[in-house]
C-alpha cells in the first residue's frame, strides 16, 4: 500500500505508540504513525517542570534501545522528552505531526480515519492516545461557587506562580506527594488524600513496584493469594524532593473536605479555611474521542479488549492506557510488554492473509 493507505495506523506518537512502532518496524509492516503533539515526547512534554520517574533510566526504557543514564538516579521530564526524540530519530519512524485525528469509522475491511491534514485508511489501527487529554477532576458541592482558581496538575508546569499563596493539593499519588513537596516551599500548602498515604522505603522505586504488581496479577489470575509484599504501582515513591519533604516536616495530609465555599472549603468538622488555589492531582481517564462514533466505549471509560484487542471491533488495538490494557502499560517501564504482544497479534494476522474484519 502506499499513500494515504497503510496496513496499520497508529494514532499517537507517545511512549505506547512508539513502543508498538518498534515491533511493527522490526516485521516490515507498512505502518504511519500520527500524532497530535507539535513535536516528540508525548504527554511527557506536558508534565510540570520538575517531574521526575520514580525508576531508574536503566529500567525506564523501550524496547531495543535503553534509555541512556544521566547524572541524577530519577531521570527528569527532559531527560525523558529527549529519549524518546532520540528513539524515534534512530528507527525513523513514519511520523506524521501534528496531526489530529478527529474520528475512525468502518469502511468496509478498512478503517477510514479522518483527520485535520485530510483521510487515512488502515486495515488496523492502534490507540496509543493516552490519558493526557482527558483529566479527571471529581465533583464536590458548592463547586461551582468557588471564586477562587481550580487546575489540574496536567496544567500545572511550575509553582512559582502560587507563592505566598493558599493551596490545597488534592491526589494521593506520587504527583501529589512531588507536588505538595515543592509548593510547601513557596507557598501555604495543605495535601488532601482520600487516606493516610502510603510511602514506600526509600531503597524501593518503580522497577520493584512494576514487578510487585505484575506479580500480583498472576497470583489472581491463577487463583492463589498473592505473596508478593505490600507496595503498588499508587504508592509514594521517595524520590529526592519527596524526600526532603518528608525530612523538614511538610508531607502531612489530612482527609478531604466535604464542600466548596465561596472562599474556600468547609471540613467535616464544620471549620472553614479560605483558599486561593485547588491543584487536582486526581488522575486521568482515557482520551478515546476518536473512536467514540463507533460505539465500543463502556460506562466506565474503557473498552472491552481481548488482551488488547477491541472485542466489538477486531480491526482496532488499545495500548498504554493503564491496568486495562496490561500491567503497568500506562507506564515507561510496562508499556512494552502489552507493545509486543499486540504487535505479534497484529503481524500474524497480516503476514498469514487473515482479513481483520468485525
Amino acid at each position: 500500500m502506499t499513500g494515504r493507505e497503510v496496513d496499520i495506523a497508529i494514532i499517537g506518537g507517545g511512549q505506547a505508540g512508539l513502543a508498538t512502532a518498534y515491533h511493527l518496524r522490526r516485521a516490515n509492516i507498512d505502518f504511519v504513525i500520527l500524532d497530535g503533539e507539535a513535536a516528540p515526547g508525548g504527554a511527557w512534554r506536558h508534565g510540570w517542570d520538575s517531574l521526575r520517574l520514580f525508576s531508574p533510566a536503566a529500567y525506564s526504557s523501550l524496547p531495543g534501545w535503553p534509555m541512556p543514564p544521566g547524572d541524577d538516579d530519577y531521570p527528569s521530564r527532559d531527560a525523558v522528552i529527549d529519549y524518546l526524540t532520540r528513539y524515534e530519530q534512530r528507527y525513523a519512524f513514519p511520523v506524521h505531526r501534528p496531526v489530529h485525528v478527529q474520528t475512525i469509522a468502518d469502511d468496509g475491511d478498512r478503517l477510514r480515519i479522518m483527520t485535520d491534514k485530510g483521510a487515512w485508511r488502515a486495515r488496523g489501527g492502534v490507540m496509543a492516545t493516552g490519558t493526557w487529554r482527558h483529566p479527571y477532576i471529581p465533583t464536590y458541592p458548592g463547586q461551582e461557587l468557588f471564586e477562587g482558581q481550580q487546575i489540574h496538575s496536567a496544567h500545572y508546569g511550575g509553582p512559582e506562580r502560587f507563592a505566598g499563596q493558599r493551596v490545597l493539593v488534592v491526589g494521593g499519588g506520587n504527583s501529589g506527594a512531588q507536588l505538595q513537596a515543592e509548593l510547601s516551599l513557596i507557598a501555604d500548602a495543605t495535601w488532601v488524600t482520600e487516606r493516610p498515604p502510603v510511602f514506600l522505603p526509600d531503597d524501593v522505586d518503580g522497577r520493584v513496584l512494576f514487578q510487585r504488581a505484575t506479580a500480583r496479577i498472576k497470583a489472581f489470575q491463577e487463583g492463589r493469594t498473592p505473596d508478593a509484599p505490600p507496595g503498588g504501582l499508587g504508592d509514594i515513591v521517595m524520590v529526592a524532593p519527596v524526600k526532603a519533604a518528608r525530612d523538614r516536616g511538610d508531607l502531612g495530609s489530612v482527609r478531604p473536605f466535604v464542600r466548596f465555599t465561596r472562599t474556600g472549603v468547609m471540613w467535616g468538622d464544620g471549620t472553614q479555611t479560605d483558599i486561593d488555589t485547588v491543584i487536582w492531582c486526581t488522575g486521568f481517564r482515557p482520551a478515546l474521542t476518536p473512536v467514540a462514533e463507533l460505539g465500543l466505549i463502556e460506562p466506565d471509560g474503557t473498552v472491552a479488549l481481548d488482551g488488547t484487542r477491541c472485542r466489538l471491533n477486531p480491526k482496532l488495538w488499545f495500548v498504554g492506557y493503564g491496568t486495562w490494557t496490561g500491567p503497568g502499560s500506562a507506564t515507561l517501564i510496562g508499556v512494552g510488554r502489552s507493545a509486543r504482544d499486540t504487535a505479534a497479534q497484529m503481524i500474524a494476522a497480516l503476514t498469514d492473509g487473515l482479513a481483520i474484519q468485525n
